[in-house]
């Protein structure tokens, strides 16, 4: 299962492989020969870190918050959802930061940042960008009561910086808003992104 998948490996704990990446690369190479694996995001659920790989080097890692409520799949569980998915749709190019979207529309109002620790703001605002993901594993974050696109999990900033490195989100990946515009720009629609735990 993708939960599995070694990312402690991948992050390169206690690695000397000259490809600490490669057995990802490989089992998404094995399962979604249809996708191109020449930029791939893997997201640490236990770390709180999105790391960027291109041609299987990492090329940026940021940190992340993933759901308050845990990983999981089903509709209303609040959760971020285990295993493979692609960038379904991308929105907000060029949108100036801390840009507020509804529904993923530009509501035309910047949300105030905050970045002091564990500061909250009064709604759950998406802003920046958003990378709107589709589930690409049947029954686990595809099809039925269990479908990631149907969910509306995104990749997007957040007003709420302060909070990243521990889950706080409703089920998607927050990003610190300058993050979200550097993982925006070097990424299109298909780009493969791999949400698991961290192998113990």
């Amino acid at each position: 299962m993708a939960d599995n998948l070694p990312l402690r490996q991948a992050t390169g704990v206690g690695m000397t492989a000259e490809s600490p990446f490669e057995p990802v690369l490989q089992d998404l190479r094995q399962r979604f020969p249809s996708y191109s694996t020449a930029s791939v995001i893997l997201i640490d659920a236990t770390a709180q870190k999105l790391i960027l790989l291109e041609q299987g080097q990492p090329v940026g890692e940021w940190t992340i918050s993933t759901a308050e409520a845990g990983l999981g799949s089903r509709k209303g569980s609040n959760q971020t959802p285990l295993g493979v998915h692609r960038v379904a749709r991308k929105f907000g190019d060029a949108a100036p930061l801390g840009t507020i979207f509804r529904a993923r529309q530009n509501t035309g109002r910047v949300a105030r940042i905050l970045t002091e620790p564990g500061a909250r703001s009064n709604a759950d605002n998406v802003t920046t960008r958003i990378l709107w993901l589709d589930g690409l594993e049947p029954g686990l974050n595809r099809g039925g009561k269990v479908d990631s696109h149907e969910r509306y999990i995104y990749i997007h900033g957040t007003d709420e910086e302060g909070r990243l490195g521990a889950p706080a989100s409703h089920g998607c990946i927050r990003m610190s808003n300058r993050a979200v515009v550097e993982l925006f720009d070097r990424v299109g629609v298909d780009t493969l992104v791999v949400i698991a735990r961290q192998r113990q």
